[in-house]
């Protein structure tokens, strides 16, 4: 099985190959005119634009392994199970300082920390999976061992 993403991601993954795919045009442009100019030994245009062409093929390429790797899973079939799944929002307390925290469990793409949408291969993210309301997870994170408890799965 491949890694699990929802239809909208794959879509957004989608749009940003083609962008990429287009940008190939312009970088190739960049470095026949960067030619033009002479002695490619010392010449930085010419250094920084196939600098720009191997990057944007990496990307490309790391866009179409993905794809073609995915699992397109539907969030509300997922968001339905009693347990903490790909798409769940969950709310859970540490038992240490009694802090509350909400985040939605994301494919490592979707991932932002700042809307509280953490990935299924982050540790808090990755304790959670499978897991129901009640349970206490362990987390090892940077400032050590934490114990979180689940308190609401939607």
């Amino acid at each position: 099985m491949g890694d699990q993403m929802t239809k909208e991601n794959y879509e957004k993954i989608k749009v940003k190959l083609e962008e990429l795919k287009k940008k190939r045009a312009v970088i190739s442009k960049t470095i026949g005119e960067a030619r033009e100019h002479g002695d490619l030994k010392e010449n930085s245009a010419y250094h920084t634009a196939k600098d720009e062409q191997g990057l944007n093929e990496m990307r490309i390429r790391d866009m179409e392994a993905k794809l073609a790797n995915a699992t397109i899973v539907d969030k509300d079939d997922l968001a339905k199970s009693d347990c903490v799944t790909l798409g769940s929002t969950v709310r859970i307390k540490a038992l240490d300082t009694g802090q509350e925290f909400t985040y939605m469990i994301v494919s490592d793409e979707e991932a932002d920390v700042l809307e509280d949408k953490i990935s299924t291969d982050s540790p808090i993210g990755g304790a959670l999976i499978n897991e129901k309301i009640g349970t206490v997870v362990e987390v090892e994170i940077p400032r050590g061992l934490v114990k979180y408890k689940i308190l609401e799965i939607k």
